[in-house]
């Protein structure tokens, strides 16, 4: 991908003529970009779609950036796009139905509690894999719902960094900042029951590194793996919607907070610098309530 990118600079400072400043925003939002796609094991742009656009303005969201700033990430890489597709390098442009945030913090995608329930029983569709690696997608989504932890956080999380006997995690966030959130009972039981029934054997294939979840070959999983079951089972449970792993952490702060906990609690475990990133979920709450009035008020 790097040299359609390259083609793409060329274009904009030969026949644009655009300013250096101008060219230099453009080089951090497609490298953003960039990188977010190779973490998901996309290299070529003939491969991307979508689905890796959607999951990176879910990415950016994640990230706290304001609606402003998603909205210039998200046209640089429409024009990378546009420009790539204009010089027949792709045949489809995986941005044109995305559009650009409005101003204000636009709403995060959500399930249901019957929905995470869905996704999670639709491992069971898998029972006859014979390596059980179902069992450790089955903690693996339950894990992601039960601490509301980032994708990249959940493939670092180390097996000394889980204690069953406090039920808690210890994760490491962004700029290496450490946090320990609660992981309720569900989540610890397949964690154990994967790690007794199916990690004691891949393990022994490869240098593990203490982390929690391995692929079939013994290595750490990847964020595109964990993206890629998370699909998998969103497709098995025959949801709809737009599902990637930071859905999940959406719903674990607003099912929180529609349960009633503490705001600054769910800052906390959620790991965010600025409880104004959290409050977006109090409007997710606001949101549910509007629905609930309108569809069973007479005069909704």
């Amino acid at each position: 991908m790097k040299s359609d990118v390259d083609k793409f600079f060329r274009f904009l400072q030969l026949e644009k003529s655009l300013a250096t400043n101008s060219i230099d925003a453009y080089r951090r939002d497609i490298a953003r970009y960039v990188v977010f796609l190779e973490s998901l094991g996309v290299s070529r742009s003939t491969n991307v779609n979508d689905d890796h656009v959607t999951a990176f303005v879910h990415e950016l969201h994640d990230l706290g950036l304001s609606a402003r700033s998603i909205a210039r990430n998200l046209s640089a890489v429409k024009s990378l796009h546009r420009f790539l597709l204009g010089e027949k390098i792709t045949i489809t442009d995986p941005t044109i139905n995305t559009e650009l945030p409005k101003r204000g913090k636009s709403l995060p995608d959500v399930l249901s509690v019957g929905e995470i329930n869905q996704i999670i029983n639709a491992t069971r569709q898998k029972k006859s894999d014979e390596k059980k690696l179902w069992i450790r997608d089955r903690a693996i989504l339950e894990t992601l719902y039960a601490t509301g932890m980032r994708v990249s956080e959940l493939t670092d999380l180390r097996m000394s960094n889980v204690f069953f006997n406090d039920q808690m995690v210890r994760v490491f966030g962004k700029g290496s900042k450490e946090r320990l959130i609660p992981i309720g009972t569900p989540a610890l039981e397949w964690i154990q029951k994967y790690q007794s029934e199916v990690r004691a054997t891949v393990a022994k294939k490869h240098r593990t590194n203490d982390a929690v979840f391995l692929n079939w070959r013994g290595k750490p999983m990847t964020r595109a793996a964990i993206w890629n079951i998370v699909k998998e089972y969103t497709r098995l449970a025959r949801i709809s919607k737009e599902v990637h792993p930071h859905t999940f952490r959406h719903s674990f702060a607003t099912h929180l907070l529609e349960g009633g906990a503490d705001l600054r609690a769910v800052q906390e475990m959620l790991g965010h610098a600025d409880i104004s990133t959290t409050q977006i979920y109090t409007h997710i709450d606001r949101e549910f309530v509007k629905a609930e009035h309108r569809k069973f008020h007479p005069r909704g």
